[in-house]
């Protein structure tokens, strides 16, 4: 193991989001020197980030010198240049997780391409170069309806997604490459998250059932444990720790599944960052997936994921309609209830389904933070106001 010197380590951070943010407040524990770099200088991060660079994480100049800045390299977002990182690398910049776990995770196409080459359950796909040549082997009968179209890259949070029913909603399809996959009878979907460190020390985070939003395509609510069987849980937590075993990897990783009509638990995308889905670990489990990526990143010994209470997690979001300086509403009465934590990612401008927050229920019993987290989200409201 590594010597965690905290008094003059520099740890960069690329994107300064929610997830920076909450990786801050962990690094601050140990006294961690943090640097932030984003092309917004009111993003969330900024206000408790040591040092703020203004820059975009897409700009190779910017992310390259950004990283001569730091001691240690880490991400909150997978759409960064993978070059400058390539390069930082080559001269000997420590990042983690690797660039090229990185790159094959940006391409959608090439993560399904990693899961079938190892075996790893997934959906049946195939690779397309644009919208024509899917319509063409459409009618050639290739391709069969119903599908999911996912752009290889760029999406997140339900963009860059495209599912296709019938005929009647082929003008739906999206231009670019893509993977279309056969659309599952899902059941359930789940999450894992899952640690490891340059010693090779593994653990996974009990499963999470993450329950989608159908009008945002997002994650409405959480619920740890998650009510799937035993074996699906077992299987869903042997299959994370084996990807990232099969990648290498140092650092978080979050692997989402879908379950079907028929038990079976599929591999839908992954993250090697930390995820929506694990914010609940923050007060629900003795180590917050934030900590857990630092000792991951500094190959520290990894913390205990143990549970300390059932939880269920629910996503702030900016109301439909809103767009503009944020108001909340309910946040006094929310907190007025039993095992209530808030959290607002300080973001200034609220629009449509934008992620404000998020607020964790904690109770003895799922049941009970289950009830306790619908009063809350009818309590809170993301409204916006006009400036006089």
């Amino acid at each position: 193991m590594e010597r965690l010197v905290t008094s003059n380590l520099r740890l960069g951070i690329i994107a300064g989001g929610q997830l920076g943010k909450m990786l801050i407040q962990e690094a601050s524990k140990w006294n961690i020197i943090t640097y932030i770099l984003d092309s917004d200088e009111h993003c969330p991060a900024r206000s408790i980030a040591s040092h703020f660079i203004q820059g975009s994480h897409l700009d190779y100049e910017a992310v390259y010198a950004f990283g001569k800045m730091v001691d240690i390299l880490t991400f909150e977002i997978e759409s960064v240049n993978i070059d400058a990182l390539r390069q930082l690398k080559a001269e000997g910049c420590r990042i983690v997780p690797d660039p090229e776990v990185l790159a094959m995770i940006q391409d959608k196409g090439q993560q399904k391409q990693f899961y079938q080459r190892n075996g790893i359950p997934t959906a049946p796909f195939i690779l397309f170069d644009d919208a024509e040549a899917l319509k063409q082997e459409l009618e050639a009968g290739t391709v069969s309806l119903p599908f999911v179209q996912k752009l290889r890259r760029g999406g997140y949070d339900g963009r860059g997604v495209a599912v296709i029913n019938d005929m009647t909603e082929l003008h739906k399809l999206l231009p670019g490459p893509s993977v279309v996959e056969q659309k599952v009878d899902i059941e359930k979907e789940i999450s894992v998250i899952v640690a490891r460190n340059k010693k090779g020390e593994v653990k996974c985070y009990p499963v999470a059932e993450m329950v989608f939003d159908p009008a945002a395509n997002l994650v409405d609510k959480l619920i740890c444990p998650s009510n799937i069987t035993a074996a699906q849980s077992e299987k869903a937590m042997s299959i994370a720790a084996e990807i990232i075993e099969l990648l290498d990897m140092q650092g978080l990783l979050a692997v989402e599944f879908f379950t079907d009509g028929r038990g079976e638990v599929l591999v839908n995308e992954m993250a090697p960052r930390p995820h929506n889905s694990g914010h609940h670990t923050i007060e629900s489990m003795i180590t917050s997936q934030f900590e857990q990526h630092l000792r991951a990143i500094l190959n520290l010994p990894l913390g205990s994921v143990k549970m300390k209470l059932p939880s269920v997690m629910i996503n702030v979001l900016g109301a439909e309609g809103h767009e503009g300086p944020v108001m909340y509403e309910g946040l006094t009465e929310s907190m007025a209830l039993d095992g209530v934590k808030i959290h607002l990612y300080g973001k200034q401008i609220t629009k449509p389904y934008r992620k404000m927050g998020h607020v964790t229920v904690l109770s003895a019993t799922l049941e009970c933070a289950l009830k306790k987290a619908g009063q809350v989200k009818n309590l809170i409201k993301v409204t916006s106001w006009k400036k006089e």
